[in-house]
């Protein structure tokens, strides 16, 4: 991967046509300028269909004919998922593509005018002027196994959002109707829970059936059911200070609610096997799985997020990437605070985080590292400073493993740690 902005800008030679592309839902405007910033052609308004990217293939190659031109680098802003099947299409074509941070383009919009305003016109020389100065990244389409592990990691990411609105919902109807369900049970998902809330939704149907019946309904489905909770759930249910007005639609809404979250859990349970099989056709995706602390979907985080390996050609890569590298805020005698800079993949960076929660419960090693970062007698970390380290290490230990193919090892990890 090319990652020097003058690496970049010798991308741009005089025959590459540089275009900027203001991507939107339904039309696209496009302009197109040489390696020195002049416009060769007319603005183009395209649609996002088949035929839009017909005369978009046919401008641009009009414009690459008449002036020589033999390839073209395609710039555009990183516009949430509208331009994925423009991307994929020109990926097809064979065309370089470039993404521009959104941020340059807002504050590069007044270099030509001096005024801050937008419209579909500026916005695509906006956009070719910084990929010809080299400020735009690589753009990374997955194709085969890890789009199809990208999209299964995504899909989770929406339910376990839903799965936490149901979740929230569940207890706001217990908080009304049934106010000291959780005295009883700490935990309303578990299966005893579920299964009265199943069956005796309200405390008065709690009070009908009594403990017998309660103990009845959880034999069939529980190994060790116990009296002494029913008992209790019927005393606290006789007591009860819930609202008794329109049970019946509420009982009907918390069914359907329970109906969805099952129908969730399942649905994730079905992700994390398919999780699984991809991971094993990615080649030594499988030695991630030997840290301790890491699980299947741990790694479809990161493998999904990182893509093909071979594309990184330095650990350091990985951590710019995932937005963990440090930036300075400093200014002559001043010395502001040194934070992590943010600006790279959001969902592999909280994945990390997430998992090395985990890791530092289970694995000796790592939390060894910990304790020396947050302890050491030079310069000590503080627990969140060390998180963000081990992260890092993280990422390293696992572009060796991919890239290499060696099997994980904590010795070499203690050692290194000593030395």
């Amino acid at each position: 991967m090319k990652r020097t902005q003058n690496e970049k800008i010798l991308q741009i030679k005089n025959e590459t046509l540089v275009v900027g592309i203001d991507i939107a839902k339904k039309i696209h405007f496009t302009r197109a300028f040489d390696n020195r910033g002049i416009e060769l052609g007319k603005l183009l308004r395209f649609e996002n269909s088949a035929q839009g990217f017909a005369a978009f293939d046919a401008w641009l190659q009009g414009i690459m004919q008449k002036h020589a031109m033999t390839e073209a680098i395609v710039g555009f802003e990183p516009t949430g998922h509208y331009w994925f099947n423009l991307g994929d299409h020109l990926q097809v074509c064979g065309h370089k593509l470039a993404i521009v941070n959104t941020n340059h383009v807002k504050w590069a919009r007044e270099l030509d005018d001096n005024t801050p305003s937008k419209s579909d016109r500026k916005d695509p020389k906006t956009i070719a002027m910084l990929v010809k100065d080299g400020r735009y990244r690589d753009v990374y389409i997955p194709v085969g196994v890890y789009q199809e592990l990208r999209e299964l990691v995504c899909e989770r990411e929406r339910l376990q959002e839903r799965l936490g609105a149901l979740k929230n919902q569940i207890v706001r109807w217990l908080d009304i109707y049934f106010p000291e369900f959780t005295t009883v049970f700490k935990d309303w998902s578990k299966q005893a829970a579920r299964l009265v809330l199943r069956n005796f939704s309200t405390p008065q149907k709690v009070v009908d059936a009594g403990a017998q019946e309660i103990l009845r309904t959880w034999r069939e489905e529980m190994k060790r059911p116990s009296l002494k909770k029913a008992e209790q759930l019927c005393l606290v249910a006789s007591q009860s200070v819930g609202r008794t007005e329109g049970t019946r639609a509420s009982i009907s809404n918390l069914q359907f609610i329970m109906t969805e979250y099952e129908l969730l859990i399942m649905r994730l349970e079905s992700l994390k096997e398919q999780m699984a099989e991809c991971l094993s056709q990615i080649p030594n995706a499988h030695h991630l799985l030997a840290i301790k602390g890491m699980g299947v979907v741990a790694v479809a985080i990161i493998v999904s997020e990182l893509g093909d390996i071979s594309r990184f050609t330095d650990p350091r890569q990985l951590i710019k990437y995932a937005g963990l590298n440090l930036r300075e805020n400093s200014s002559g005698m001043h010395k502001g605070k040194t934070t992590i800079s943010k600006r790279g993949r959001r969902r592999l960076r909280h994945g990390l985080f997430q998992t090395m929660i985990p890791i530092l419960a289970t694995n000796s090693e790592f939390r060894a590292l910990h304790k020396r970062n947050i302890t050491r007698s030079q310069n000590p970390l503080t627990k969140m400073q060390s998180l963000t380290a081990l992260c890092c290490k993280l990422l390293r230990v696992t572009f060796a493993l991919l890239t290499k193919g060696i099997a994980y090892s904590p010795e070499k990890l203690a050692i290194a740690q000593a030395a």
